[in-house]
């Protein structure tokens, strides 16, 4: 690969495993070609979270399915290509599959990193901004390792179903999101009002979350912009950094 033209890209919110098998698999199998229609550039990549809508591992037992994204997630990992994975609110339970069975490193609490010469806060957000005080408190209960063990002495099947149940209760009751952004108040952006907190106390170059669902790119200063992924349900869109612009981008076919 040619160094100058190497990028680091970012997504989130694949939500796999939602609503169905079908539909699952026709935006897995989509993801898989963005990912190889990127390949040449691809120096690193940064998934926020959310990648699955139901991810817990047991000592010995993953979730069944996603053999085709984790395989080409394994391909790039051993052709030298840096993967990231942050948690997100539906598969915060990963443990260690992902290291050591492919190298990719796992996430569970905001980061800071060094990319290409920028300063990056990166995190899935959920949790994090103001108010939204009744998942902060459900948060803490879903991260106990106590918890954690005895939901693992259910068996797979029943506790899949379980999550499932409770995942797709929680996506009916939210809004169906199909404004691209641009229409967005920035004062009632709880992640956008995070940011701006931060840059208070160091300064960062970019925020990159995922969580919301909705592509957005906003300045929060001259030298500063929060960028939201969107997501692979509604809006295929990622976002590709070069070491000077960073550009938020849809995965068109057409």
């Amino acid at each position: 690969m040619n160094q100058s033209e190497a990028s680091v890209f970012f997504a989130s919110d694949l939500h796999l495993g939602t609503p169905n098998y079908e539909d699952s698999r026709q935006r897995e199998d989509k993801f898989i070609r963005w990912l190889d229609s990127i390949t040449p550039q691809l120096k690193v990549l940064y998934l926020m979270g959310d990648v699955f809508d139901y991810w817990f591992e047991y000592k010995t037992v993953v979730p069944k399915g996603y053999v085709r994204l984790l395989g080409k997630m394994a391909f790039l990992s051993d052709a030298g290509v840096a993967i990231h994975i942050f948690t997100g609110n539906h598969d915060l339970w990963m443990r260690d599959y992902f290291e050591k069975e492919m190298n990719i490193r796992v996430y569970k609490t905001p980061q800071v990193h060094k990319i290409l010469g920028k300063t990056f806060f990166l995190a899935h957000g959920d949790g994090l901004g103001p108010k939204d005080y009744g998942y902060k408190w459900l948060k803490k209960v879903f991260i106990n390792p106590f918890c954690q063990w005895a939901y693992r002495q259910v068996h797979p099947d029943l506790s899949t179903r379980v999550a499932t149940f409770f995942s797709k209760s929680s996506r009916n009751a939210q809004t169906p999101l199909t404004d691209l952004g641009e229409n967005l108040d920035p004062n009632n952006e709880w992640l956008y009002l995070y940011a701006q907190k931060k840059l208070t106390i160091q300064h960062y170059d970019y925020f990159i979350f995922g969580h919301r669902h909705l592509p957005i790119n906003l300045s929060l200063s001259n030298e500063s912009r929060y960028i939201n992924l969107g997501d692979w349900i509604n809006f295929f869109t990622y976002a590709k950094f070069d070491g000077e612009n960073l550009e938020l981008c849809r995965f068109d076919e057409h």
